[in-house]
């Protein structure tokens, strides 16, 4: 395997191993409470598993995505299928990018793979899913870019366990000029349309080659990357734009854009209750983590880190001074969770708990994590978040902590990759034990118990 050296993303992170707490902000939206969590272990032997969706047809299956590039099939009755629903690693880039020492020797570092699946909400119908997935670069592609990035749909074969992996239709390619800062979730909304996260391209500070000279991909409204697209894919061909995406007729600026100004918002979801939110969690860079309740409009990235001014020239500081509105005078929209890497590394977007399984004291709680406090080692954290009482827009939501009843120093112990929700809005946790998708140490947890979890937090 062809290994790189490693980059500057990177060791931006093992640099902040070895600073102080105190150079980091303090985190005002943790209460200091604990509360916990028990786990069902459901499945295991996936390497890297990024996500994890129920089929809309009554069966109870949940599609499970590895990064390695297959979808795999838990059975309503908790069985892992042998056979993988979709298996398209021969289609994707070879995984494999910057090696670091971690407490299992050297490994590398990827942010690259399968990352996203949906399904068609008339699934049950018409057979028809969506995934998005890093290839080559593709012909014609800015020689000096990593790879070209894959929004692409199939369709089920006769057998309902198995894809057609010739039904394949290329709806959009995104050329990435480095190798992280992907993006990825995939989901539909309540309103229909497909809604698909896109990174700013890779390395730092939205500041490199093929980032936009003095004001970065995801300020620049031209190109896709650092945005949320939104599609009509029951209309046009392949897709068609919903009329009121914000930037449909406006010359040089892609009809797709629904919201811009992100990093690299790795999972995101729309809540199964309420008013139907959309929760997408965005990963910070040297500072600070955040999520957002995203409508249309720009998230701030590299104007802002979280709430927070950023700088290209101090990245491990925050400016006390910045602009608040964009390139086109739009304002800038805030997060309602943000915490600095005292608490993580990576913030993992979740669910809101819409179930009936767990206590009413969750009901409309935010589940969510971090992906580990250590780079070299795995130390995930499960999160709660909610709405406070005064909540008026204007105030961050409460965040705590949550333990592991059934681990022996009740914490995780592994990297926490994703969350999932089952068709009766059940909760899952995703995890691995390596830094790299390499071997089988990947997991599928259950959410079954909570304990300890205040109704006020503060």
């Amino acid at each position: 395997m062809k290994l790189f050296r490693i980059s500057p993303f990177i060791l931006v992170i093992l640099i902040l191993f070895v600073m102080t707490g105190a150079t980091l902000a303090h985190d005002p939206t943790f209460g200091g409470e604990h509360g916990a969590v028990t786990l069902e272990l459901i499945a295991e032997g996936f390497t890297s598993p990024v996500d994890l969706k129920p089929v809309p047809d009554d069966s109870g299956r949940l599609f499970v995505v590895d990064q390695i590039g297959q979808i795999r099939i838990i059975t309503a009755d908790g069985e892992l299928l042998d056979e993988p629903f979709l298996d398209i690693s021969d289609r994707m880039i070879e995984l494999g990018f910057a090696p670091i020492m971690t407490e299992n020797g050297e490994e590398f570092f990827d942010e690259r793979g399968l990352l996203g699946l949906a399904f068609h909400p008339d699934y049950a119908e018409n057979g028809r899913f969506f995934v998005y997935y890093s290839a080559p670069l593709r012909e014609g592609g800015p020689e000096d870019f990593d790879g070209t990035n894959v929004l692409a749909e199939f369709a089920v074969s006769d057998d309902p366990n198995v894809a057609d992996p010739d039904s394949e239709i290329i709806m959009i390619e995104i050329d990435e000029p480095q190798f992280n800062h992907n993006g990825g979730a995939l989901n539909f909304g309540p309103d229909g349309y497909l809604y698909l996260t896109l990174g700013d391209g890779g390395a730092a500070d939205d500041n490199a080659p093929g980032h936009t000279e003095g004001l970065g991909n995801a300020q620049d409204t031209s190109n896709l990357l650092g945005s949320i697209l939104r599609l009509d894919v029951d209309s046009g061909d392949p897709y068609g734009i919903p009329e009121d995406n914000p930037f449909v007729g406006d010359d040089g600026v892609p009809d797709e854009i629904w919201a811009w100004g992100f990093r690299n918002p790795w999972r995101a979801s729309f809540d199964a209750g309420g008013n139907h939110d959309f929760f997408v969690a965005d990963v910070g860079q040297n500072i600070w983590e955040e999520v957002s309740i995203v409508t249309s409009g720009n998230y701030g990235w590299n104007i802002r880190e979280g709430s927070h001014c950023f700088s290209t020239e101090t990245p491990s500081f925050n400016p006390l001074d910045c602009a608040t509105t964009g390139a086109n005078g739009e304002p800038l929209q805030q997060p309602i969770i943000e915490y600095s890497h005292n608490v993580g590394l990576v913030a993992v977007g979740g669910y809101v708990y819409r179930g009936s399984a767990l206590p009413e004291t969750v009901q409309g709680h935010y589940f969510f994590g971090d992906w580990s406090t250590h780079f070299n080692r795995p130390n995930g954290k499960l999160l709660l978040a909610n709405n406070p009482p005064e909540g008026n827009g204007d105030v961050m939501w409460q965040v705590q902590t949550l333990e592991i009843t059934n681990t022996e120093n009740r914490s995780l112990n592994e990297f926490v990759l994703a969350f999932g929700q089952d068709a009766d809005n059940e909760l899952y946790v995703l995890t691995s034990e390596r830094v790299a998708p390499i071997d089988n140490t990947g997991k599928v947890y259950k959410i079954v118990g909570v304990e300890d979890v205040s109704t006020g937090f503060n």
